[in-house]
């Protein structure tokens, strides 16, 4: 019987050893990070002189300590200077899940190449988070496209209230039955290419930054226009110039449908309040995009 005894003190006392060296190597969590987005449409390039693109969704192990963004040389490439960027983003400090959405310019002073994109996320709890990706940098003169947004022009019932960079941010104010005419212009294109012109209520909170995210169920496409095998030689093309080919630019606002026969019903249905009139266009050639977005009221 004593024997027995011992034996069961035996493996309890085992027992709790390995739990308390289980509790000991018991890895603390790492944070983790989804929809990343290192370019405009993750194309994972940068233009000297011209905004970037970046956007991470972040969940902390425990809660976040630091947040860092690196572009540095890569190992093997020879530049013409010795040029680096490092970024730190403290508002994410103490936030367990965030949206890491960020916009920035590429300096001036960078030289072309390929460099190493670094995004790092430290973790209060002593684990981190380490992306390495392969970027880049080139002189927006050296592109085989360089699309511009310009020219923008937007009418009340044919009466022009907007026109190019004159506009200081007026109330623009559409009421029920009015006539939207919303003209854009991409500039510096050729190849293939898609634009789309949409109107997206504030209150929604959506804000696509190329169409490869666009959700035609939030959207009110105003119009699209698309271009094809457009020569190097015809690098400025308007594309509103083509409209009798692709499609109207104008939408009343209360219309059942817009311009790519979708209904205009659930979230984006027509209401009284802030809309955003945004303009997206990819290069689909090339993989490049840009975007423009101006704030309209709608009186409905």
């Amino acid at each position: 019987m004593k024997k027995v005894k011992l034996f069961v003190l035996f493996l309890l006392t085992t027992s709790a050893f390995t739990a308390c060296d289980n509790d000991d190597n018991q890895e603390a969590a790492k944070p983790t990070a989804q929809n990343i987005e290192i370019g405009t449409a993750n194309n994972k390039r940068a233009l000297i002189g011209r905004d970037f693109h970046f956007n991470a969704d972040v969940v902390a192990g425990d809660k976040i300590a630091d947040v860092q963004l690196k572009i540095l040389p890569k190992s093997g490439e020879t530049y013409v200077k010795d040029w680096k960027l490092e970024l730190k983003w403290p508002e994410y400090v103490g936030t367990k899940n965030t949206n890491v959405h960020k916009h920035f310019t590429i300096p001036a002073d960078a030289p072309e190449g390929k460099f190493d994109f670094y995004f790092i996320v430290l973790d209060e709890n002593g684990t981190q988070l380490e992306i390495k990706e392969e970027i880049t940098i080139t002189d927006p003169a050296n592109m085989p496209a360089d699309p511009l947004i310009g020219r923008d022009m937007l009418s009340r019932n044919d009466d022009l209230i907007y026109y190019m960079e004159t506009w200081v941010e007026p109330e623009l104010i559409f009421k029920k039955n009015d006539l939207l005419t919303a003209h854009a212009q991409v500039s510096q294109i050729v190849g293939n290419g898609i634009l789309y012109s949409v109107l997206i209520k504030k209150s929604l909170n959506y804000h696509p930054e190329n169409i490869d995210n666009l959700d035609f169920k939030k959207v009110i496409v105003i119009s699209k226009v698309e271009h094809k095998d457009l020569p190097a030689a015809s690098k400025i093309a308007t594309l509103q110039k083509i409209n009798d080919v692709w499609g109207g630019e104008s939408i009343t606002i209360g219309a059942d449908k817009d311009a790519i026969g979708e209904a205009v019903t659930l979230d984006k249905s027509w209401q009284s309040g802030q809309y955003n009139w945004v303009i997206l266009y990819k290069n689909t050639t090339h993989n490049l995009s840009v975007y423009k977005s101006m704030p309209i009221t709608i009186s409905f």
